[in-house]
């Protein structure tokens, strides 16, 4: 009931009161309109600021089973790889040889891998830039041509057979453009002045113990495996090749380094920092780990990717020759490219943008060059 007061109308008062009505639910209308507002608009801003969620469900990662992928080795059996990876899956390949790993890597079998720098030049290069990417180094040094005692020089090898672990990779490369220095013409079929057998780490050792190799250039441990098991010799140390003027750091060369496909990479640009952290704290443990304990670990990770253990001399000769380090060492890329290409394996090309390092810079807080060769 509308109350009249005496000598007021009763229907402008109860226009009043319909408009007053009317004028709160609209105040209320707009308050309850900012405050949705308001929410929509932090809801927004929140995401725009958190990074989109690219971690890959799972990564495939190819190593060899050699001392000069003790990042590897390690990062596995002490789970540094994994825990960084978080709930990203981990999933291993064991390779003999850097080709075999780059096949896998450009088909998509394996989506980063532990190479030798040569396999991931020619990649490269065949590619036209556009399959991998080098993200990092793993290990430098530690690689040899041993041979039988009877041969004393470079003179000494016309007409000897000796073994690579796989054509086209690291020391293959390295042995074809060491022999042209000297004046031998070598093929990659096998022939000329002295003949290169591309052959399995393993069966290197025991066609040398048959006496049917006079020698190869081997990563570690084979080449310690070679002097110490089976009585051979040291004629070239590879780190008396490198005087330092290209990475100003003598007697350092890259022997292993981390890549990765460069697809992968563009979908999943966490995944691969995570994985350089893994790897990082690979590296570090690698170079302040007590002795027993490194030789113990590696021992562990030898056996379970190649089913055997190694004698303990065997493993500190290797780990005396290889240098642990993050940097890849971009400078040597131009005379490894040469060296290549004087090997028959690949084609003269410009290899710049095959390193991206910003990640690894990054996670390390360091800054490695890429050497005007692609991200820093």
């Amino acid at each position: 009931m509308t109350r009249i007061e005496a000598g007021e109308n009763a229907v402008p008062r109860r226009r009043r009161a319909i408009e007053a009505g009317l004028a709160i639910g609209l105040v209320l209308l707009i308050a309850v309109g900012a405050v949705v507002a308001s929410t929509i608009s932090r809801h927004e801003d929140a995401q725009a600021a958190a990074p989109a969620n690219n971690a890959a469900a799972e990564l495939k990662l190819g190593y060899f089973a050699n001392v000069t992928h003790a990042p590897a080795l390690v990062g596995l059996s002490k789970g540094f790889l994994q825990d960084a990876l978080g709930s990203t899956k981990l999933s291993t390949q064991v390779f003999n040889a850097g080709p075999a790993a780059i096949e896998a890597l450009n088909a998509g079998a394996i989506d980063a891998a532990y190479v030798g720098p040569n396999p991931a030049i020619n990649s490269f290069v065949k590619s036209q830039g556009e399959s991998v990417s080098i993200i990092a180094g793993a290990a430098a040094g530690g690689a040899q041509l041993v041979v039988r005692p009877t041969i004393n020089s470079a003179a000494d090898l016309k007409g000897k057979t000796l073994a690579t672990p796989q054509l086209g990779g690291t020391q293959d490369v390295a042995l074809r453009a060491w022999l042209t220095s000297q004046g031998y013409k070598t093929n990659v079929d096998g022939s000329g002045d002295v003949a290169i057998n591309p052959t399995d780490n393993a069966q290197t050792l025991k066609l040398f113990q048959d006496g049917k190799l006079d020698g190869a250039w081997l990563p570690e441990p084979w080449a310690s495996r070679l002097v110490l098991q089976a009585g051979a010799k040291v004629l070239v140390d590879e780190k008396d090749l490198w005087d330092g003027s290209l990475s100003g750091k003598p007697g350092e060369f890259p022997t292993t380094i981390l890549i990765v496909n460069k697809k992968f990479a563009a979908e999943h640009p966490d995944t691969v920092k995570a994985l350089l952290k893994g790897h990082a704290k690979s590296v570090d443990w690698l170079n302040t780990a007590p002795a027993a304990e490194k030789t113990s670990v590696l021992n562990a990770a030898l056996q379970e990717s190649a089913g055997a253990a190694l004698p303990a001399d065997v493993i500190d000769r290797s780990l005396k020759n290889i240098v642990f380090t993050v940097d890849p060492l971009a400078g040597t890329y131009p005379k490894l490219l040469k060296d290549g290409v004087t090997a028959g394996t690949t084609k003269q090309a410009d290899i710049n943008g095959i390193f991206d390092l910003a990640a690894l810079n990054e996670v390390t807080g360091q800054s490695i060059s890429a050497a005007g060769l692609g991200k820093g």
